[in-house]
């Protein structure tokens, strides 16, 4: 075989090779959204867990822990499960002060990865329920420009597949979620929690009770 003949069949192998491997790639799967999300709080002293839903944009209170859910997405049966939610918790101090000590993505299947520190108090997310509608997830265009390589062009890509986070989430060069404000900012309270759970409770209290205080005279 003369060498022009192995150069071309060795090039004929590699193209074959490149095909095979772009079909059998993954595509990206599609997720769903969701109007609720499930969590579960741990009181650390007295190790009780409680479950509570919460929906979408709705502040309620867990403790000392105001937690406000953003977006919360499940993925369809014929997909592989994954359930994530970002969500941005703040703790309201004795002082009736609030800090912010967790903004980011929660995924239900590592309550550990992106854990909230608190000396009493813990959250995680266990499921998101409720939604029917499926955000398609659109495929990488081969020939995109370099530019978008650039965190600009980043952006507006996970805009376009639904993986924008609320107004507080930015992404660095990384493409990792930046905590804003910084934790132990103090900030605040952008709206009532509409109910308030405590772990020494049979059930939610009243928006307006006072977990210092829940049998004022």
């Amino acid at each position: 075989m003369s060498r022009m003949t192995a150069r071309r069949a060795a090039g004929a192998f590699l193209l074959l090779g490149g095909v095979l491997l772009g079909a059998s790639a993954p595509a990206q799967a599609d997720k769903i959204r969701n109007p609720t999300a499930v969590f579960s709080g741990l009181d650390k002293i007295t190790g009780r867990i409680v479950s509570f839903e919460v929906a979408v944009d709705e502040t309620v209170q867990f403790g000392a822990l105001q937690l406000t859910p953003r977006v919360c997405y499940t993925r369809p049966p014929t997909e592989s499960a994954k359930t994530t939610a970002f969500l941005e918790v703040d703790e309201v101090t004795l002082e009736n002060k609030y800090r912010r000590i967790f903004t980011g993505w929660m995924f239900a299947a590592s309550p550990g990865l992106h854990a909230i520190e608190h000396p009493i108090y813990d959250v995680w997310l266990v499921d998101c329920k409720g939604g029917t509608d499926i955000v398609a997830e659109p495929k990488e265009q081969e020939d995109a420009p370099v530019a978008a390589a650039k965190p600009e062009g980043r952006k507006r890509r996970e805009q376009a597949r639904g993986e924008e986070a609320p107004r507080s989430r930015q992404v660095n060069r990384q493409g990792q979620v930046d905590v804003e404000p910084l934790r132990g900012t103090p900030v605040q309270p952008r709206q009532s929690p509409s109910r308030r759970f405590f772990p020494t409770n049979d059930g939610p209290m009243p928006a307006g009770a006072d977990p210092m205080n829940p049998n004022p005279r």
